[in-house]
C-alpha cells in the first residue's frame, strides 16, 4: 500500500529498478522520486491512469500494462450489467429474498434492450467487444471517441452531447485520467432522457457522481449500473 511504500528506506528504495502496482498503487511524481535507479513500472491492469506516465517518459522509466487479459470478461460484465440494470434484476432478487413474492407481485421491468440504441464512450478493444454482443443482441451501436476507431463501421459522434441526444443508454467504457473526468455531467444526463441509463465499466472519475445521483433521484434518467466509482 501506499503507506507501506513510505516505510522502505531511502537507501533500500535507492537499490529498486523495477516495481509491479495495481490500480490501488498511485504512482505518482512523488511516490517514483522516491526509487532514483527505477527503470520499469509493471501495472497489472488496462488503465494505467493511477501512473504518472509524464513522469516515467522523462526519466527513462518503462511503463507496461496488460490490454488485452480482460477484454471479455469486461465485456461480460457490461453485457450482464447493461441486462440486470434494464431488467431490474437485483431489486427483483431483493424482493423475492424477503418473500415479498408470497403477498404482492412484482411490477414488469420498467426497460427492454428490445427498443434501445446504445451509445458507447470509447470504442477501444473493450468497447469493440461490447459492441460484439450488443449486435448479437440486435441492439444498434453508435460511438463517441475523440477520433474514429479504425476496422468498425459502427456511427462515430465527435460530440459526446449529440450522440446523447440521439441514444437512451450510455454504456462508459473509456479511460480514465483528466481529459475523461466528469465528462457524463448533467448535461449529458439531462439530454440522454428520462428513458436513459448510464452503464459504467471505464472509471468512477469519468462520471460526475453528484450530478448522477441527482438525475436518479428526480427521474432526469431512469436508471444506472456501476461496476465502479
Amino acid at each position: 500500500t501506499q503507506h507501506d511504500l513510505g516505510r522502505l528506506a531511502p537507501d533500500v528504495a535507492a537499490r529498486i529498478r523495477g516495481m509491479a502496482v495495481t490500480g490501488l498503487v498511485a504512482a505518482d511524481a512523488a511516490m517514483l522520486a522516491r526509487f532514483p535507479k527505477l527503470e520499469i513500472v509493471s501495472t497489472f491492469g488496462v488503465g494505467y491512469d493511477h501512473v504518472d506516465a509524464k513522469y516515467a517518459a522523462a526519466h527513462d522509466i518503462v511503463v507496461t500494462n496488460t490490454p488485452d487479459v480482460l477484454t471479455e470478461e469486461v465485456a461480460d460484465v457490461a453485457l450482464g450489467l447493461l441486462i440486470a440494470t434494464a431488467r431490474d434484476f437485483i431489486k427483483a432478487e431483493a424482493f423475492a429474498r424477503a418473500g415479498k413474492w408470497a403477498t404482492q407481485g412484482f411490477p414488469l421491468s420498467r426497460a427492454s434492450l428490445r427498443d434501445r440504441k446504445v451509445g458507447m464512450v470509447g470504442m477501444g478493444r473493450i468497447g469493440q467487444a461490447i459492441a460484439r454482443r450488443l449486435g448479437a443482441s440486435r441492439v444498434p451501436v453508435v460511438y463517441h471517441s475523440r477520433n474514429p476507431a479504425k476496422g468498425v463501421s459502427y456511427q462515430h459522434y465527435p460530440s459526446l452531447m449529440e450522440m446523447a441526444k440521439d441514444v437512451d443508454t450510455l454504456i462508459l467504457i473509456t479511460p480514465g485520467g483528466p481529459s475523461t473526468a466528469k465528462i457524463i455531467n448533467a448535461e449529458v444526463l439531462k439530454a440522454l432522457g428520462p428513458r436513459g441509463i448510464v452503464i459504467n465499466v471505464a472509471r468512477g472519475s469519468v462520471v460526475d457522481e453528484p450530478a448522477l445521483i441527482a438525475a436518479l433521484k428526480d427521474g432526469t434518467i431512469q436508471a444506472a449500473g456501476l461496476d465502479v466509482f
